[in-house]
This record gives structure tokens, C-alpha cells and sequence, in this order.
């Protein structure tokens, strides 16, 4: 449920009298369910367990030390139409300029009218800290000249708002003089505005403020605050991303482990099916080696490191070969020549990518070929 407590601040010659109690509403959801002119807000504002975001304090400011004034300019776009009307204002008050707080609403389209309210610093310290001296924190303070509708044409509003007598002509609103209302009436009827329409009014306001007083050098710095319902959510996304990334390596491990299983399993089951019968893997190819190299077979054979050397020869176009034998231990010897010596390399740090031990004897041919006496082991 979104509450919003509507606050009628003091007039500045009543702002020290702790005897003024200023007028009050509350609203929730758009409806006024208390009022008074009492302390009977402090009650009415109290913070129930279920605390809304949407909770919200609106100040409003005596028309007598916040008029209001509405200013046209027909061809101006909005934003321009706003700022145009600051600088109007300014120029027509009275007093130090540094010392007044000029406010302008920005109209929704291009040509409408711009609310303009002029106050002091002054002022704006007085209000400001009287509400923080009984813990408030308004989200905005408004005009309460600028809650009184337009009147008919030829005619000006009367309107009590918290206990003030507001005056509303077509461009202006102010704290009514009972002297001086009829001068500037000069001959147009003053109604008196019906209660019922002046509420409507008042709450239309609230939902879309004219102007807000909060603005330029009053306008409250944002402050961060951790939701706590955030915070509890965020732990738990960081518990659950680290049991994750916890998991996904272990995962892997579990199932590289139960391939590694399974593929030993497989080699066993194969190298008894070749008659050979072993603990596990490693023995059974420890056996299998055994059992090739004493056939001449298995990576001790001839073919493999041939094979190797042949595969690097075939990249390096001049390397030619001399000589070639195998021992048994499979060891390859070979004496390879090639115009160059760089060529020779080649074919040498090839065997040497492949895996192989690869042992060097440079020397000269008599042909001027450039020649080297290689060894070659087998067995990476």
C-alpha cells in the first residue's frame, strides 16, 4: 500500500512558535483516510512492520513566502519555455539575487504555461531544517499556491488550504489580503472555491507535482542503500556460483577417471584375448612391448623410426641417404648428405619434433656435399 503524509509547513513568522501546529493529510492509495491540524501526524506517519517502498512525505510551503506566478511563451519548446521563465523571474524580484531561490516546472507541451516560485535560501534552510529537527526526509516540497486550479475566465479562486486563504487568478496564486484582494480583483468576481474540487485538486497534484522546491543546489544528493532482500540474494547466487564452478571441475575429474577405468579395462580384456594376462593396463603393455621387440615387431621395429626419417626427408627436397641400418635394440644409424648443412638440420630437429633422440657426427664428402653420421632411437 503506497502512503503519502502531505505536510503544511510553517509560515517563516511562525516557524520558532512551538505553540503552531501545522495541517496535515494522509493519503493511501489515492484516498484520504486522516487529517488534522494537530501533532496528530507524528501518529498518522508512524512506520507500520510492512514498510513500503512507495512511502513518501510531501512538504508544502505557505503561499505567503511562496507565490506563484505562471509565465507564457507560446513559440519556446519546453525545456526553453522553463529556463526562459527562471531568468524572467529573476529579473523582476526584488532583492539580492544570490540570496532568492527561483523554481520553474517544466510544461508537458509547447505553449503551455510555466509555474514559476520564488523564494529565499533563507527560507529554504528554515524549512529543510525544521523537518530534519522532527526526522523528515520530504521527497519533495511543493508550492501549496500551485495546488489551486485555474478559474473560470473573469473570475478569481478563493481557496482555504491548511488554514491559509489562497487567492487564483489565471497567472497567479498568493496568500489572500483581505485589502488588497479586491484592487487586484478590478471588478472580476472572487469565488470561493468548493472544498470537494479544491481536494481533487490537491491529490491530482501530488501524483505530478508542478514544481518542486528540492531543485538546483536543495535538491537531495542520491544516497545508496543495500536492499537487504538484494543482499540475501546475492549470497545466494555467489554460494550457488561457487558450488558450481566447484562442481564443474570435479565433475570432469569423476568422469575423465571413469573413461580412464573403462579404457584400461579395455586394454586388459584385449591383451587376453592376445594370451597375455596382467594386473592392469601398464602390464599388459609392458608385456606386449616385450613380447613385439622379441618378434622384431612393436615400436623396436625397423619400420617405425624408417618411417619417421623418411616422413622428415620428404620436407627438406636435397637430403639424400648414404647408409641405413637397425640394431636390435631399436636403434637406427644413417649417414645423410645434402648441399647444405642447414638442410641436414632440418631433417634432424623434424625426428627431434617427432619424439626421437637424435644424435649428430658432422663431416666433409669428398664430393663437396656436407655429410653427418645420425643416430636415431627408436623408442621415443
Amino acid at each position: 500500500m503506497a502512503r503519502t503524509l502531505i505536510l503544511w509547513l510553517p509560515p517563516l513568522t511562525a516557524l520558532d512558535d512551538e505553540g503552531t501546529r501545522p495541517a496535515w493529510l494522509r493519503v493511501d492509495d489515492g484516498v484520504i483516510v486522516d487529517s488534522g491540524q494537530d501533532d496528530g501526524w507524528v501518529d498518522a506517519w508512524e512506520k507500520p512492520d510492512d514498510d513500503g517502498a512507495d512511502d513518501r512525505l510531501v512538504a508544502l510551503a505557505p503561499a505567503a513566502d511562496v507565490p506563484i506566478q505562471w509565465r507564457h511563451y507560446p513559440d519556446a519548446a519546453p525545456a526553453q519555455a522553463a529556463a526562459a521563465a527562471r531568468i524572467d523571474t529573476l529579473k523582476d524580484s526584488l532583492g539580492d539575487a544570490a540570496g532568492l531561490h527561483v523554481v520553474s516546472g517544466q510544461p508537458a507541451d509547447t505553449g503551455q504555461a510555466v509555474p514559476v516560485a520564488v523564494t529565499t535560501h533563507a527560507a529554504m534552510t528554515a524549512w529543510t531544517g525544521w523537518l530534519k529537527a522532527r526526522g523528515f526526509d520530504p521527497a519533495a516540497i511543493v508550492p501549496a499556491a500551485a495546488t489551486v486550479p485555474p478559474p473560470e475566465p473573469g473570475t478569481l479562486w478563493t481557496a482555504e488550504l491548511g488554514g491559509e486563504q489562497i487567492v487564483r487568478t489565471a497567472d497567479r496564486a498568493y496568500a489572500s489580503d483581505p485589502e488588497l484582494d479586491r484592487l487586484i480583483a478590478g471588478g472580476r468576481d472572487i469565488a470561493p472555491l468548493d472544498a470537494d474540487r479544491m481536494r481533487e485538486a490537491l491529490l491530482l497534484t501530488l501524483a505530478a507535482p508542478p514544481l518542486d522546491l528540492l531543485s538546483g543546489g536543495w535538491k537531495p544528493k542520491r544516497s545508496w542503500s543495500v536492499d537487504p532482500a538484494m543482499l540475501r540474494l546475492a549470497k545466494r547466487l555467489f554460494i550457488v556460483l561457487v558450488a558450481i564452478s566447484l562442481l564443474i571441475p570435479i565433475t570432469h575429474a569423476i568422469r575423465l577417471s571413469s573413461d580412464s577405468a573403462r579404457a584400461d579395462d579395455a586394454v586388459v580384456a584385449m591383451a587376453k584375448k592376445a594370451g597375455v594376462t596382467a594386473a592392469d593396463a601398464t602390464a599388459a603393455e609392458a608385456e606386449l612391448d616385450r613380447r613385439l621387440a622379441a618378434a622384431g615387431g612393436g615400436p623396436l621395429a625397423f619400420s617405425v623410426p624408417a618411417s619417421a626419417l623418411y616422413g622428415a626427408m620428404g620436407d627438406v627436397p636435397g637430403v639424400t641417404l648414404k647408409s641405413l641400418s637397425h640394431r636390435t635394440d631399436g636403434t637406427l644409424t644413417t649417414t645423410l648428405a645434402a648441399p647444405r648443412v642447414d638442410d641436414v638440420n632440418k631433417v634432424l630437429l623434424a625426428l627431434q619434433a617427432r619424439g626421437y633422440r637424435v644424435t649428430a657426427q658432422p663431416m666433409a664428402g669428398a664430393d663437396g656435399l656436407q655429410m653427418a653420421n645420425v643416430t636415431i632411437r627408436a623408442v621415443p
